[in-house]
C-alpha cells in the first residue's frame, strides 16, 4: 500500500476506489460461501447448446446447468482465507507498478472467481426469469 498516497501508480483514480473494489469482492466470496451452505440449487432443465455462449461464459454444461456447483468445486479447493490472500494481493499490485510479480498459484483462484462471477450472474437472470 506503499503507493497509495503516490502518483506514481496503475490506477490514478482516486485511492479508496481499490479498496471499495476489495471490500466487494470480499463480500461477494462470502456470498458465494453462504450459498454454497444452501440446499437449494438452481438447475435448469433445457438444453445449454441452444444458449449463447456468452451467457454461458466460462461454465461448463454441467455448471451452466446447476451453477451451485462451482461455489461447491470452489470452495472445496480453496477456503475462504485463500480468497482474502488472492483480493489482497491483487490489490495490492493493482496500486503501483511492479517488474516482478509473485508468480504462484494465483492463476486458479482467479479462474474460480470468474466462474463464481459468472454463476452469481446466471442466478440472478434466472430468478428473474422467474419472477416475470
Amino acid at each position: 500500500m506503499i503507493y497509495a498516497g503516490k502518483k506514481k501508480a496503475a490506477i490514478n483514480e482516486d485511492s479508496s476506489a481499490i479498496f471499495h473494489f476489495h471490500q466487494a469482492l470480499r463480500s461477494f466470496v462470502r456470498a458465494c460461501y453462504a450459498i454454497r451452505l444452501k440446499e437449494w440449487t438452481w438447475e435448469m432443465n433445457s438444453n445449454p447448446v441452444n444458449n449463447s455462449p456468452l451467457i454461458q461464459a466460462s461454465l461448463s454444461d454441467e455448471e451452466y446447468l446447476n451453477p451451485t456447483l462451482v461455489f461447491q468445486k470452489a470452495f472445496a479447493e480453496y477456503s475462504i482465507r485463500d480468497f482474502d490472500y488472492y483480493i489482497a494481493i491483487a490489490v495490492y499490485f493493482s496500486m503501483g507498478v511492479f517488474k516482478n510479480a509473485e508468480d504462484s498459484s494465483l492463476i486458479s483462484l482467479y479462474i474460480h472467481l470468474t466462474k463464481m462471477l459468472d454463476a452469481a450472474y446466471l442466478i440472478l437472470e434466472r430468478r428473474n426469469q422467474k419472477n416475470q
